[in-house]
């Protein structure tokens, strides 16, 4: 016989992680101090599963059992035969304390605690507890039915045994667990940081509008979702919300710091789609802004593609596919243009390092000195961000841009900041995930699981660092420190030992 699960608090997310238990079997037990509120959940994930049979996902008598082991208590005492209580209830630690310390005076001494605060540590939570050896962190991700990742998050007093029981349990629901130690932000709230930090960086210094970055992170980045947009669909009395809690328990590290363009949304009540208004407008009637676009320039007459860099390979084979004409070469024709991708009619164009162009094209002396970001893809990407040194004329410019076009690459323009959108923003997601493995947070393929599974990214940031390099992510990140001044962008210490010791993070 399953063992009995109980769940404290029905909200969306309790209500949810009942679901998950009940299909995998469990009789669960739903407690809720709002009056109904327990037996309305249980009304709503019946609907749920009497849908997904309707859809052919599990059969009518499956679901119909299903339903039939969700139980609304309404007591503490009703969950006296509880192999596992998981709470879900409001985000504060004086409330999850005492739900905890009533508990231990009703269950068993073998049963289970798993909070699923998302913010608290849960060493804090079990600071007030007997035993708090039995607690654990158990974090769904919303909606808990359908995303795959639980964070299984250790205390200082939690039992090896229990983390694992826990894994073990979250892996028979059909999910994915990944281990992390109870510090600010676990994993995906604090390595996800950098993804709106820096978009709302190169916003605030006027490098582009919300609509081309998010544009950039998705065409180019592979992202599902722009920093804007997902900022919007989120609520920023949320993320900023997060933020600040991340902030504050890190002593106010600089890498957490909150934006102020954020606090003047919190402030002003524009919170994103529920409210009509964030960085976007959802009101009725109000249209969406189109990224910036490049007008399209003329095909240039005499393209080189230079090396065998993955950003010099796509762009040939897009432009042999485009019947476009250009010449190749492997060898640079002089030191200063080390790390080119192409030439077109003067403009030489790199990947970014982290510099801006301007500073590039001072230190190498190439006037028509033109970047291009990082992209997931280079042979997928449909759009690109270009920055332009102050020193390039137009006409140079504009051939680069066009080098681009006829590669079928759309082509939006930042002002010159460092490491424009996708290039800065990934090597601080790696920066930050390669710092929670060096701490003990987690290991390198539990924080890229994470980020892929809890937040959808297009690839786990540490083996995207693999990918593009670590001593490229190093020097990109060493250059935002020199242009910013900032400890901000100081360099993790398990990637300066990885590319001393010539190692990718994942061997």
């Amino acid at each position: 016989m399953q063992a009995v699960i109980a769940v404290v608090g029905t909200g969306a997310m309790g209500a949810g992680i009942a679901q998950v238990a009940a299909a995998a079997g469990h009789q669960v037990k739903l407690l809720d101090n709002r009056p109904e509120a327990a037996a309305r959940a249980i009304a709503g994930i019946r609907a749920q599963f009497a849908k997904m049979a309707e859809k052919g996902k599990m059969t009518a008598a499956a679901a119909a059992a299903a339903g039939e082991r969700l139980v609304a208590v309404n007591q503490l005492s009703d969950l006296v035969n509880a192999s596992l209580v998981i709470e879900a209830i409001v985000e504060n630690l004086d409330a999850k304390q005492k739900l905890y310390s009533d508990l231990e005076a009703v269950v068993g001494e073998d049963c289970l605690f798993g909070t699923n605060t998302s913010s608290i540590s849960v060493t804090a939570i079990g600071a007030a507890l007997k035993h708090p050896e039995r607690l654990a962190g158990l974090h769904f991700f919303n909606p808990a039915p359908l995303m795959a990742l639980v964070e299984i998050v250790s205390g200082l007093a939690t039992d090896r045994a229990v983390a694992e029981t826990l894994f073990a349990t979250a892996a028979s629901w059909g999910k994915t667990p990944v281990h992390a130690k109870s510090t600010p932000g676990f994993i995906v709230n604090r390595v996800a940081r950098p993804y709106y930090a820096e978009a709302m960086r190169v916003l605030n210094e006027g490098g582009a509008d919300p609509a081309t970055i998010d544009a950039c992170c998705r065409e180019a980045g592979g992202f599902r979702m722009g920093p804007f947009e997902l900022m919007d669909m989120i609520g920023h009395d949320v993320n900023f919300a997060v933020t600040c809690s991340v902030w504050n328990a890190f002593f106010n590290d600089q890498r957490f710091l909150p934006s102020l363009i954020q606090q003047e949304l919190v402030d002003a009540g524009f919170l994103g789609k529920k409210t009509g208004r964030g960085f976007y407008d959802y009101r009725e009637g109000a249209v969406r802004p189109a990224p910036s676009t490049e007008a399209l320039q003329s095909v240039p007459d005499d393209i080189v593609i230079y090396g065998d860099s993955t950003a010099a390979k796509a762009l040939a084979e897009r432009l042999r596919a485009n019947s476009v004409s250009f010449t190749q070469s492997a060898v640079m024709r002089d030191a200063a243009k080390d790390e080119c991708v192409a030439e077109a009619g003067g403009a030489v164009v790199y990947v970014t390092d982290g510099r801006t162009a301007t500073h590039r094209a001072a230190e190498s002396g190439i006037a028509h000195t033109v970047l291009i970001d990082l992209a997931l893809d280079y042979s997928q990407a449909t759009r690109l961000a270009v920055s332009i040194a102050a020193q390039c004329d137009a006409q140079s410019a504009a051939r680069a841009i066009g080098l681009l076009q006829a590669a079928g690459i759309a082509v939006s323009r930042f002002n010159d900041v460092p490491g424009l959108a996708v290039m800065r923003s990934v090597a601080m997601l790696a920066n930050e995930a390669a710092d929670a493995v060096n701490q003990g947070v987690c290991d390198a393929k539990g924080a890229d699981s994470a980020m892929r599974l809890g937040v959808n990214y297009p690839c786990g940031p540490l083996a995207w660092a693999d990918t593009v390099g670590l001593s490229k992510i190093s020097q990109v990140l060493a250059n935002l420190g020199q242009a910013y001044g900032e400890d901000r962008y100081r360099v993790s210490p398990l990637i300066r030992h990885t590319v001393f010791a010539g190692k990718n993070i994942h061997d």
